[in-house]
């Protein structure tokens, strides 16, 4: 039996190669980790420090996420360098806001859609009414819900392991371009459009996309920050919504009066919200932990709730005229909220929209005791009419 003999070459080949694989693993353990404020906190890690507690960092397939503690005790949910959820109050509020809007709402929901767990805070909300029997979420970090669970549980109900859950592990226009299910409910909170990918979550033909994954009488919720943004960015955002969804409506959440961010919501029909129907589902027994749930955020009663309503497309057309639609063609959405990164003005873009908001007679029906109450909230000035 013939033996091949080694090259000489071969051989210095095979021993220099081990020896550079050694080196570099030598040379591996003396890099220092990253540090956990960086991967939390990003080119805002100098103004975390001496303020926030790393808690948690791990490396996922498509991000890399942390949890923190700030240190007033909320509990921070970041990706990417960038918080995504927290347990500040006024962050508790928006996401219980885009869970209980639509699904009080509606008035029998039974199905719905999260676009993004982020800490499950949203996807929780669904949690508590009764009604819901499928709580389907998209999440495209696998790493993500796991560890959401361990330090937000009991913020979200521990919405992962109730039975009526589906996680959905895809990326969120791949999921519903190719799914058949259709929904009762679809809300969507992605991160800020200035993200890389993350514009094509506001763009026209998402919104249209959406629409025709809705069952009759189906409703959207989607989240626009005002913070970090300009008038510019809002008013696309809000333009290319309602150029989807011409009955849409918007929802504040603000801190102290002054704006922070927003709830978009749509319907295909105009919408009609019985705020007598909408209490009475929280004042029935089935209904004491949503009625929990909300009175956690703040709304001791539907009234209240509802008075964080801001405005809809008849009275906010002469503030949008000429906002940038933003379609997957050009996607300027990206590029305009870029522009934005840095800005903080989101007290005068709120007042600028608030500006144009005028009661909706054709959107609240119930009792006149409730709509003078839900009146008077909305501007205090009208208590006698």
């Amino acid at each position: 039996m013939l033996v091949p003999r080694l090259r000489p070459f071969r051989i210095a080949n095979a021993l220099a190669t081990g020896a550079a694989a050694v080196i570099a693993l030598l040379l591996a353990q003396t890099v220092s980790p990253v540090p956990g404020n960086l991967i939390a906190y990003g080119r805002r890690m100098m103004t975390s420090i001496g303020r926030s507690e790393v808690l948690y960092t791990g490396e996922g397939i498509n991000s890399s996420i942390a949890i923190t503690r700030w240190d007033d005790g909320a509990i921070q949910f970041h990706v990417s360098g960038k918080v995504e959820a927290s347990t500040e109050s006024y962050d508790m509020r928006l996401q219980r806001m885009l869970g209980h809007l639509p699904a009080l709402t509606h008035k029998d929901p039974k199905s719905v859609l999260i676009v993004g767990f982020g800490a499950g805070v949203t996807a929780g909300s669904f949690v508590v009414h009764p009604e819901i029997k499928r709580i389907v979420i998209c999440e495209m970090e696998p790493l993500i819900p796991p560890t959401a669970t361990k330090y937000f549980g009991a913020q979200n109900y521990f919405v992962v392991k109730d039975p009526r859950t589906k996680m959905i592990f895809d990326d969120a226009r791949h999921f519903v371009l190719t799914t058949t299910e259709k929904f009762d409910i679809i809300t969507s909170d992605p991160i800020h459009p200035w993200v890389k990918g993350s514009a094509t979550l506001y763009s026209k033909e998402y919104f249209e996309l959406v629409k025709q994954h809705l069952n009759p009488g189906g409703v959207i919720t989607q989240w626009v920050p005002l913070y970090e943004s300009d008038p510019e960015t809002v008013k696309s955002e809000i333009a290319t919504f309602f150029d989807a969804f011409p009955n849409g409506t918007i929802w504040g959440n603000d801190i102290s009066g002054g704006g922070y961010d927003l709830v978009l919501m749509g319907q295909v029909d105009p919408a009609r919200i019985d705020v007598d129907a909408m209490q009475a589902r929280l004042d029935r027994p089935e209904g004491v932990r949503l009625a929990g749930s909300l009175h956690d955020v703040g709304f001791g009663s539907v009234v209240q709730l509802l008075a964080t309503y801001a405005g809809q497309e008849p009275d906010l057309r002469p503030w949008l005229a000429g906002a940038e639609i933003n379609r997957d063609g050009n996607l300027r959405l990206q590029y305009m909220a870029g522009l934005a990164l840095n800005v903080s003005r989101e007290g005068a873009i709120y007042n600028q929209m608030l500006s144009y908001r005028k009661f909706p007679e054709n959107l609240f029906a119930g009792s006149e005791e409730r709509k003078r109450a839900l009146r008077y909230a909305l501007n205090p000035g009208s208590a006698g009419q």
